[in-house]
């Protein structure tokens, strides 16, 4: 009762700070602020891939430094957290993935650079296509990169090189030039403290909403499978207790009765 009560005051949370920020999104509108496009340029990728795979690989080696550093020297972080950074780090819904949202997309010449901001910007058509290429370029390897990161701790250039080179390829070839009639993005647009900080804080209380769902059906599972142990248990003592009885009963009546005798 008191985990689930828990887990109801931190969905309340939730569903607070978001309806704070349908509040102020709604606001914003009535005063004749547009809301950006933001559906990713698709035919940008190319163009960027590279620098992507190489920002997701320091990025991931950054945030798995950052927890080992709150840890005691003899322990390592566990596997399965640097599975989770590995999974959303290429999710702008997820914590791990908040370094887009400090990425701006500038034209220099017949490139486009990566060019990271001091604070965040909001998500537009730019920080959508980031994370598609990112999504692209992580694919299902975000497995084989977290096994990597735990066996080896490699650094942030060896993890670049085993991302981008080994795995994907994707800065195996030079990006082909910018064409000289491309639509130049939206200018970065930063984003007020206010808001970016109500952000962070829904993201984090999402992530403690399904870590506790998480935990729940964990121990579900394990009532669920000590349960089925038991019951296979007495099930077993049932068979074994009947398949008794049927031997005595068969052993008694192949024994031949001593009344029995051969009338004439």
């Amino acid at each position: 009762m008191a985990r689930g009560g828990a887990v109801a005051a931190v969905a309340m949370a939730v569903a607070l700070a978001a309806a704070v920020i349908m509040l102020h999104a709604s606001a914003a509108e009535a005063a004749g602020q547009k809301k950006p496009a933001t559906a990713a340029r698709r035919e940008d990728i190319p163009y960027i891939r590279c620098q992507v795979c190489e920002r997701i690989a320091r990025e991931i080696s950054a945030q798995v430094a950052k927890k080992q550093q709150a840890l005691p020297p003899n322990k390592k972080v566990p596997e399965i957290e640097i599975i989770e950074i590995a999974e959303n780090v290429c999710n702008l819904k997820k914590q791990e993935a908040d370094w887009m949202l400090r990425i701006d997309i500038v034209e220099k010449g017949d490139k486009l650079e990566l060019v990271e901001q001091d604070e965040e910007g909001h998500c537009n058509a730019e920080c959508k296509t980031i994370e598609r290429a990112c999504q692209e370029v992580m694919g299902y390897a975000d497995t084989d990169v977290a096994e990597y990161v735990y066996k080896k701790k490699p650094s942030a250039d060896q993890l670049v090189k085993f991302l981008c080179k080994d795995l994907s390829e994707a800065c195996t070839v030079d990006p082909p030039p910018v064409p000289k009639d491309r639509v130049p993005g939206e200018p970065f647009a930063t984003k007020p403290s206010k808001d970016a900080e109500m952000d962070r804080l829904l993201k984090s209380m999402e992530g403690k909403v399904l870590k506790d769902k998480g935990s729940q059906k964990k121990d579900l599972k394990q009532q669920v499978v000590e349960q089925i142990k038991d019951t296979g248990k007495k099930l077993k003592g049932h068979v074994n207790k009947a398949s008794k009885l049927v031997k005595k009963w068969w052993q008694a009546k192949k024994k031949p009765s001593k009344s029995g005798k051969t009338e004439l």
